[in-house]
């Protein structure tokens, strides 16, 4: 990896609802593919409003609606996996990367994001681990989700969303990722 071929520039988007930072994603995709080198790297950070976002043909219209009248938005998005909530508290990242500025393999990529954000965790005096379910554990609790999007171009990229100071109750209302009996916590929940 050479550092003039893999550097990123990091914009922070603020607090963004959930269908305007995809628009904001896809003006970055078609950036990064449109440029004639490997240099247009980006790291979009933000949270959301609170959002469930499901792959499209994984929810009923009656959930959608019960969880609607929770008080947060719904959105069927083109992202693999099953139900989960993004809200304030949350570190949202969205890399927009060209793979072959570091090596051309998904596998490797998401190791390495879990890798960092185990390492993260550390410096916080917190014993994180990866797992078969993917992401970034605490234990039985996902503190760090990782979310394979279908993409363009190389076929897929990844969002990593870390838990900092999440209200865990929106939780509650879903299985966090279809994942039966295992918990989801948040960097303030573990810190107290």
């Amino acid at each position: 990896m050479h550092p003039s071929t893999s550097a990123a520039e990091v914009i922070q988007l603020g607090r963004i609802s959930y269908a305007r930072a995809l628009q904001v994603q896809q003006l970055y995709v078609r950036r990064h593919l449109d440029s004639k080198d490997k240099l247009h790297n980006a790291l979009l950070l933000c949270e959301h409003p609170p959002v469930y976002t499901i792959r499209t043909r994984h929810s009923p219209f009656e959930e959608e609606q019960r969880l609607k009248l929770l008080g947060a938005e719904f959105f069927r998005s083109n992202r693999d996996g099953f139900i989960t909530i993004h809200g304030p508290g949350e570190l949202v990242c969205y890399p927009i990367i060209n793979l072959g500025c570091f090596k051309k393999s998904v596998k490797w990529y998401v190791f390495e994001l879990e890798r960092t954000g185990i390492n993260l965790f550390r410096k916080y005096v917190l014993k994180a681990s990866s797992s078969p379910d993917t992401g970034v554990w605490v234990g039985n609790n996902k503190i760090c989700q990782m979310f394979p999007l279908s993409g363009i171009h190389c076929g897929r990229y990844i969002t990593l969303a870390l838990n900092c100071n999440t209200d865990m109750g929106w939780f509650e209302n879903i299985v966090p990722c279809g994942i039966v009996g295992k918990g989801v916590t948040s960097l303030s929940q573990e810190l107290g």
